[in-house]
């Protein structure tokens, strides 16, 4: 609960007893690899915390493959907001790519807390913000340069998913086959 709590500290929006209060709402959840905390068609009526481990967004495609749209890394919060806001069935899926540790809060708890604690709302606002400006600076690199270019930029800034997500999950966020990584990680060795 260490990171949580240090995630709730976040720009001093919340008061230590809010902090206190706010966390003592969480469930922790161990997730063995393959486990989902979203499925696609569910509605996502829960926010997770990442304490520990990797956890991957994704959605199926037209073929029937899955289309990995992102990884969450420990420290982060994670919701299909669509489906959490318009209480509509998900169009992605959220799944343990590791052992995974999460802390989830139910929206119902949440809303009951944000009549308990005034800055709820624009802390949960601000790291709303932080998390949709985080993906964009995340996926910025998607879009130039070919795949070799691709896979070392995301080897650069993500070093340690690149040891711990398997392969086809990897190629699908970067948008190439697995074939193609293979060769790329044969060539940059």
């Amino acid at each position: 609960m260490e990171k949580l709590l240090s995630s709730l500290s976040f720009g001093g929006i919340l008061s230590e007893m809010d902090i206190q209060l706010f966390a003592s709402c969480f469930k922790e959840k161990i997730m063995k690899t393959g486990d989902f905390f979203l499925e696609y068609n569910d509605i996502a009526r829960e926010i997770a915390f990442l304490e520990k481990g990797i956890l991957r967004m994704y959605s199926p495609s037209i073929d029937g493959s899955e289309i990995t749209k992102y990884f969450i890394r420990e420290g982060q919060f994670t919701v299909d907001l669509e489906s959490y806001y318009a209480v509509k069935a998900s169009t992605e899926s959220i799944q343990a790519v590791t052992n995974t540790v999460i802390f989830t809060i139910g929206k119902s708890e949440i809303e009951k807390l944000s009549k308990e604690i005034p800055n709820l709302y624009i802390y949960i606002k601000t790291i709303t913000e932080m998390s949709l400006l985080n993906k964009i600076k995340d996926n910025d690199f998607l879009h130039f340069g070919d795949a070799k270019t691709k896979y070392r930029e995301f080897l650069r800034r993500y070093p340690d998913l690149a040891l711990q997500v398997p392969q086809q999950y990897v190629a699908s966020y970067l948008k190439i086959t697995s074939q193609s990584l293979s060769r790329i990680r044969r060539e940059i060795k």
